[in-house]
């Protein structure tokens, strides 16, 4: 059944020239079906550089929105117009706005996990493989990291020569992963590196061998010697990677690393898109496009 959807989802793309795209975190059927799998800003990227006119995206909306952003005429699709960001969610331009009236003399570093409006007053936008590097070349010394706190006491103690400041937010997901989780998960794979997203808390951040952004982790456990690993991000990541590296072990570091927002979107609904029966277009004033890019743009410059 699943095999008989994929192939009319390959042939109705084709059909209509249509690019999909999938985030790290979609299902094994919806990754096999896609143009090109990987992180928000990744798929972002190739979006720019595809030659289809059409692009639907498997992932959540803020990384739908980027894609505009980055290519506006090109028609992009959210295969599910449920899948929301909690994270992206949790600030707004209004709150953003006035806490810089409060502290104009801050820097507003954005993690890519936000909203194309509030984009459109953060001073640059950073992923969480270049957020480090980002920082450490920003000329203020003051900076206020938005919105998730766990990756901002991550990049606060690899850049402690800078005065950085947390709100509180963050991915519901990864921080719910506790220390403890970290104590049975040694404790049942003793031999197993660990490797975890910096959007976990810090309390875990602190005792893995690696940490790092979904595709950075996917690439050191491929490349790695090593033939066990626990994960530390999305579950889906344990996943893709025991298809991909079927001589090694993978192990997730918790059983609640599962958003529902990610798994939200089905093969059914890719389906439904090319079908033209569901999906939402994303559309966006041009206003709030060009503001939303020039944090974007910045992030590209400095990264």
């Amino acid at each position: 059944m699943i095999r008989t959807i994929q192939d009319e989802i390959l042939r109705l793309k084709k059909e209509k020239d249509v690019c999909i795209l999938a985030h790290s975190y979609q299902a094994r059927e919806i990754a096999e079906i896609a143009d090109f799998v990987g992180d928000s800003y990744q798929l972002s990227v190739q979006a720019t550089t595809a030659p289809q006119k059409t692009v639907i995206l498997c992932g959540v909306r803020f990384m739908a929105e980027t894609v505009k952003i980055l290519s506006p005429e090109k028609t992009v699709y959210l295969a599910n117009p449920i899948a929301g960001c909690p994270m992206a969610e949790q600030m707004d331009r209004d709150l953003i706005s006035m806490w810089k009236r409060a502290n104009p003399d801050y820097t507003v570093v954005a993690y890519i996990n936000t909203t194309a409006e509030l984009k459109t007053i953060c001073d640059v936008c950073v992923t969480s493989s270049s957020a480090v590097k980002i920082v450490k070349k920003l000329d203020s010394s003051k900076i206020v990291f938005i919105p998730d706190c766990n990756l901002g006491q991550y990049v606060a103690e690899q850049v402690p020569e800078k005065e950085i400041q947390l709100l509180q937010g963050g991915c519901p997901i990864h921080a719910a992963v506790t220390a403890k989780d970290v104590e049975r998960a040694r404790a049942a794979h003793p031999h197993a590196l660990l490797l975890v997203h910096p959007e976990c808390v810090p309390a875990v951040v602190r005792q893995a061998d690696f940490v790092g952004s979904t595709s950075a982790i996917l690439n050191y456990a491929k490349q790695s010697d090593a033939k066990q690993f626990i994960i530390g991000t999305e579950i889906s990541i344990a996943e893709h990677l025991q298809y991909d590296c079927p001589d090694k072990e993978f192990y997730p570091l918790s059983k609640q690393l599962i958003c529902p927002n990610m798994k939200a979107t089905t093969l059914m609904d890719v389906l439904h898109v090319l079908q033209g029966r569901a999906g939402e277009e994303i559309r966006m004033e041009e206003e709030t496009r060009l503001a939303a890019k020039h944090c974007i743009d910045k992030m590209i410059r400095l990264g």
